[in-house]
């Protein structure tokens, strides 16, 4: 949840750190903070509750020299965010300083025996245990700080992606992880990065190392990059090659990026669907598929595993896989999978599902299908993250960087990377009808296309809806079928960024229940859009109109029935029902953008939310 950067090097430090912070802002935005050892041995520690940009004003005057630091944006979980709770941590003796991403899980044992043994405590943080006990093993034992680190590693039950440095070691960082993700950047001779997301300082290189699970890398000014684990056996290095562009990390003009992140959708889906989907035959290749096409032929039951957006983008994978491949298939929350005992068997296939690709639970779920002999297939965003690395296969969704907390073109390509799969799965079965296939395929091709067409015609009309509503208390979403999920993804996003309380259901059971909270002032989405189940969703919106409700509809171009009972009309291209869902969600991301941006919400960094979950 939270974000870590660190540099060593020939470079002033202060600017590599901030620019790197601003860039991981999206994974917390309680407090921030940076340490740095100056040319004189001397270690500067500054933090502040809020934003970067506060810690950039706080900055102001201080000694921020020095060749190398640590900095850090936090997302609280032990202690209220404040500027004691803010990292990076002091030792005791303000020798060593640290900063954390994770949750050490016996914080409160380990602090009692420091308090037995002396020590006081500044914050309420689990992070200020962890450097106060590598300090009292480095004291006690006369060790070296890699040797005292392992120590402490060793004591440690929890999640951690760590960096320290020493006021009497100034050319060496350590950093260590365990469930956290990790990059190291490898610049030019005696320079490193570190950080959590490669992305952050993509500008500086393209050579990146993923730290693995109790993996600690040393990073040297004078020396290779080594990595070690606890019981300090050499690891391996293994330098991976990453391109992205400056301009995907910026907004590009727009005013927040989930704006951006919105309109990008029709250049994503490309990028998505490019080398899966053959332009003149329209056959969907899937390499995972192919090398693993016995696994997928001989699957029992597929389960997916997933969080959030990711389980919404699931469900409707669900609708897909049956329908297309006729496979039994379950969409479980991985944090209530992970809890769970499992019926799993080597016949299963267990699809895990993650924007970030470092989602806490669903790494979680992987393993344990793993250990259970189930065949692990990921789909994700984030090249090289530790569910792509964990999993058996698995398929990137290609939509770049996703740096709005709400969810928006991830979830299309989810979507979108799921109905190729189901396509090839069904086709290599031979349960899919020849000429679905095609339509389906074909539809996908030219998805991107009519999208960029519905965001011209459709964005003008949702602002204006948006105005109406904005002062609502509470709204109703609705859909049927493959559309349900989608009715959850939309009030999902109105309540992350707005703070609206939004509810999605099922629109034939609103009589079992919900419809008791129709009124005038309770105004309903309703997706009705051309399927088997069109004239049902019609007469449920007869039901919400006999009550007074308000209904928004979203309908396929060319309706005749349902704009007529409607009181607004959103209307989207015709397409196949299996693909409706990613045209639908555009809409309504609009629809939550614009009613957020009108009660002067922060749409890219809503309240107590962070990008990645990297922790329970």
């Amino acid at each position: 949840m939270c974000g870590i950067v660190g540099y060593i090097g020939p470079k002033e430090a202060m600017p590599i750190l901030l620019k790197g912070l601003h860039r991981l802002e999206y994974r917390g935005y309680d407090s921030a903070g940076v340490a740095l050892i100056n040319q004189q041995g001397t270690l500067n520690l500054y933090k502040c509750k809020g934003k970067v940009s506060e810690l950039e004003h706080f900055l102001t005057g201080k000694d921020g020299s020095g060749n190398i630091g640590i900095a850090h944006t936090r997302w609280a979980t032990h202690g209220v965010p404040n500027d004691v709770n803010a990292h990076p941590h002091y030792s005791a003796s303000e020798q060593i300083a640290l900063i954390h991403n994770g949750i050490i899980e016996n914080y409160s044992l380990l602090k009692e025996a420091l308090i037995e043994h002396g020590y006081t405590f500044r914050s309420s943080t689990d992070s200020e245990v962890l450097v106060n006990l590598i300090e009292y093993i480095r004291t006690t034992n006369g060790c070296t700080l890699i040797e005292a680190v392992q120590q402490a590693l060793k004591q440690v039950v929890g999640a951690y992606a760590i960096a320290i440095i020493e006021r009497n070691n100034p050319d060496r960082i350590i950093a260590a992880r365990q469930s956290s993700p990790m990059v190291i950047g490898i610049g030019g001779e005696g320079e490193f990065f570190l950080s959590s997301d490669a992305a952050s300082i993509i500008e500086y290189t393209e050579d990146f190392v993923y730290v693995g699970d109790g993996e600690i890398a040393i990073l040297d000014r004078h020396a290779p990059l080594r990595i070690v684990n606890h019981d300090n056996h050499e690891g391996r290095i293994d330098i991976r090659k990453l391109q992205l562009s400056i301009a995907q990390l910026e907004k590009g003009g727009y005013p927040h990026f989930m704006l951006k992140e919105i309109f990008e959708q029709p250049k994503t889906l490309v990028d998505c669907i490019r080398g899966r989907i053959h332009p003149e035959t329209f056959e969907v290749k899937l390499s995972g598929v192919i090398d693993h096409r016995e696994r997928f032929l001989s699957a029992r039951r597929i389960i997916f595993v997933a969080c959030g957006t990711s389980w919404h983008a699931s469900l409707i994978g669900e609708h897909l896989i049956e329908t297309l491949c006729r496979i039994p298939v379950e969409v479980e929350y991985a944090s209530e999978f992970r809890y769970r005992n499992p019926i799993l068997s080597p016949d299963d296939i267990v699809i895990a599902v993650s924007q970030s690709g470092e989602t806490a639970d669903t790494l979680a779920a992987v393993e344990l299908a793993r250990k259970a002999g189930a065949f692990v297939f990921g789909i994700c965003n984030v090249v090289g993250s530790s569910i792509a690395r964990a999993t058996d296969s698995g398929a990137y969704i290609h939509v770049g960087p996703e740096i709005g907390v709400a969810s928006t073109k991830a979830f299309t390509g989810q979507v979108t990377v799921m109905t190729m799969l189901a396509l090839a799965i069904g086709r290599e079965k031979g349960v899919l009808d020849a000429s679905l296939y095609r339509t389906l395929s074909q539809g996908l091709s030219t998805l991107p296309e009519q999208l960029e067409q519905l965001l011209s015609e459709v964005a003008p009309r949702v602002e204006e809806l948006a105005k109406i509503f904005t002062y609502a208390h509470n709204f109703i979403y609705m859909g049927r079928g493959v559309n349900y999920p989608t009715a959850l993804e939309g009030a999902l996003k109105l309540k992350e960024i707005s703070y609206i309380h939004a509810e999605g259901y099922p629109a034939a059971e609103m009589k079992h229940g919900p419809i008791a909270l129709i009124d005038a002032e309770m105004p309903t989405v309703v997706i009705a859009t051309p399927d088997h189940t069109y004239e049902k969703t019609a007469s449920n919106i007869e039901e919400i109109k006999a009550r007074g409700g308000k209904i928004v509809a979203v309908v396929a171009q060319g309706d005749s029935l349902v704009r007529h009972s409607a009181d607004y009309v959103v209307e989207v291209p015709v397409v196949h029902e299996l693909l409706m869902p990613i045209v639908v969600s555009l809409p309504l991301q609009l629809l939550a953008y614009h009613i957020a941006v009108n009660k002067g919400r922060n749409v890219d960094q809503p309240r107590n939310l962070a990008k990645s979950v990297t922790v329970e």
